[in-house]
């Protein structure tokens, strides 16, 4: 053998050997020879601990299990606003709510110009297919939710606006080509005639929307949002004698000796509120929240949100089943998330949008077969990231107007200058008693403040239908919030706690004078917070008006 051949030989050997000592080194960026295909999965209420992954003792979830095992799990990961609408439009358009300006109170649609600088409207425009499966509740032009700009802006459309119930044929007329009744296993159906048409001729052919076949070799890009395990959803469940053997029986061994949390407290056992009377209003709690009151009405929910999380967990089994049979695994990302979690008791609530841990922390993994699997980090991600990621992973500029971070160099193992600290919100101060409040978290201690809870006095003069019919009053009372805590409104109670020794956040330490440091730095990092998430306090968002439309396309008649 020549010299200069021995001398290669044997530098390539060296560089196999280091390869192999240097486990979990950081992976270069993909090359540039196809487009990525992407599938972001965002489920309903679906809390951080609620999955094997996280820690769940008895949750089945060994598809979801593998996905984390092979992805990158987010261990710290958040929202920015623990309520539907909000959370999901920060997740379209990597914004805080602050930003954007979408809430149930808000009185507002999203303007086309900002829904044109979402993630979903971005990729189309860079020449993917696009996707849309499940549920919206994201409104969206003058008449919000019946304006069709959602439904046209994706090449396949194959959802129901507000929410799809357990039983989404009970509630929209574009689910009834569906072979099956349940959630989880209509939205698969979706999902896997978007990934092969041709072998879902009849579905495609019946499909009430026009549905585009997704040609062979375009990168594709397929949001899949679910109505699970959402109270709506888990509370209509009927174990009906069509539903699979998962929804009837699954779990049911648990009945009466199922853990509830650790700070769960029952509602004749309350003997100190969470928080002073003048702050939450729990008395106008909302009453599909009373579930948590006992604990065996809260034990019946809790096993009902582990069927249907059981349920996601064979529709994303299926949905990897159908890649690798197509061949496309290899080149294909997965993002699965949540909204936001909810209370099962803990502290004697129910519900959600408040700032606590239980609302704000959500399960997270970015799997991506093209770079080094089986990460896990403790860098605090957010909802407002997702969209920046996808882009950035998609090869797309991400536009001035998102406010999130692009995670895709963490998932391949960089190290990359990060957040110190994540910033949190609620304007959803309603009069179902929630006041508004701005939290931060770092990696040891959650900060929360509060402001006047006033609503009590709108109860009276309110629509019944509060989420989707809202007063000028109201609407107007929104827009003033977005500024309101920036131009000085002042704080009427505060909660500090160290996370690191007290998860469940049940010892307030904001009045320990030990903590007076920590709580003066907190109190500093959530103004500079709340102004970066407002950008230009002059500026207001991008949203209009909502005229009501009696036309409800979409739905049943009686809907």
């Amino acid at each position: 053998m020549h010299t200069a051949a021995r001398l290669l030989t044997l530098a390539l050997l060296i560089a196999t050997l280091s390869a192999c000592e240097t486990p979990q080194a950081a992976d270069k960026p993909a090359a540039e020879t196809s487009k990525p295909n992407i599938i972001f999965i965002l489920t309903d209420d679906q809390r951080w601990d609620s999955v094997g992954f996280m820690g769940h003792p008895i949750a089945q979830t060994p598809n979801l299990d593998r996905l984390a095992a092979e992805g990158h799990t987010f261990n710290q990961a958040f929202v920015t606003s623990a309520i539907c609408t909000p959370s999901r439009a920060s997740y379209m358009l990597g914004q805080y709510e602050r930003m954007h300006g979408i809430n149930f109170n808000s009185g507002t649609s999203m303007a086309p110009e900002a829904w044109a600088n979402s993630y979903p409207v971005l990729l189309r425009n860079a020449g993917y297919f696009t996707g849309y499966v499940g549920k919206n509740h994201l409104p969206i032009g003058e008449k919000g939710y019946y304006t069709g700009l959602m439904e046209k802006s994706f090449d396949y459309w194959y959802a129901g606006h507000h929410h799809i119930g357990f039983y989404p044929k009970d509630r929209h007329e574009i689910f009834d080509n569906a072979e099956l009744d349940t959630q989880a296993e209509v939205v698969s159906e979706g999902i896997q005639a978007f990934l092969d048409p041709e072998s879902n001729e009849a579905f495609m052919n019946n499909a009430i929307r026009f549905l585009e076949k997704r040609p062979d070799g375009q990168p594709f890009m397929l949001s899949v949002c679910l109505n699970l395990p959402h109270g709506f959803s888990t509370q209509s469940m009927e174990q009906r004698p069509t539903d699979d053997e998962l929804y009837r029986t699954a779990y049911r061994e648990w009945q009466s000796n199922l853990p509830l949390p650790d700070s769960y407290i029952a509602r004749e056992d309350i003997q100190s509120p969470k928080l002073p009377a003048d702050v939450l209003l729990a008395d106008l709690r909302q009453t599909g929240y009373d579930w948590v009151d006992q604990p065996d009405t809260a034990r019946e929910r809790m096993i009902r949100v582990l069927q249907a999380v059981t349920g996601i967990d064979r529709m994303v089994g299926e949905l990897r089943e159908k890649l690798e049979e197509l061949g496309i695994a290899d080149n294909t990302i997965l993002i699965f998330t949540s909204d936001h979690g909810l209370f099962n008791g803990e502290h004697g609530l129910g519900g959600k949008s408040l700032c606590y841990e239980t609302n704000l922390r959500v399960p997270m993994v970015i799997y991506d077969p093209r770079v080094t699997q089986g990460r896990r980090s403790d860098d605090l991600a957010l909802s407002i990231d997702i969209a920046p990621t996808i882009l950035s992973m998609a090869g797309v500029s991400a536009p001035d107007s998102m406010q999130g971070m692009d995670l895709s160099p963490i998932t391949r193992g960089q190290d990359v200058p990060w957040r110190d600290a994540a910033f949190g919100e609620n304007l959803w101060s309603t009069i179902f008693g929630n006041p508004r409040c701005e939290t931060v978290r770092t990696q040891e201690y959650r900060y929360i403040r509060y402001f006047a809870n006033d609503n009590r006095e709108l109860r009276e003069r309110t629509p019944n239908n509060m989420l989707y019919t809202v007063t000028p009053e109201i609407a107007g009372r929104y827009e003033g919030w977005l500024t309101a805590s920036i131009k000085g409104d002042p704080v009427v109670y505060e909660e500090l706690f160290h996370i690191a020794s007290d998860p469940y956040e049940v010892n307030n330490l904001a009045n320990d004078p030990e903590y007076a440091e920590v709580l003066e730095d907190l109190r500093a990092r959530c103004i500079e917070l709340v102004a970066e998430a407002k950008g230009d306090v002059d500026t207001p968002p991008l949203t209009i008006p909502v005229t009501k439309n009696e036309t409800k396309t979409n739905y049943r008649n009686n809907q």
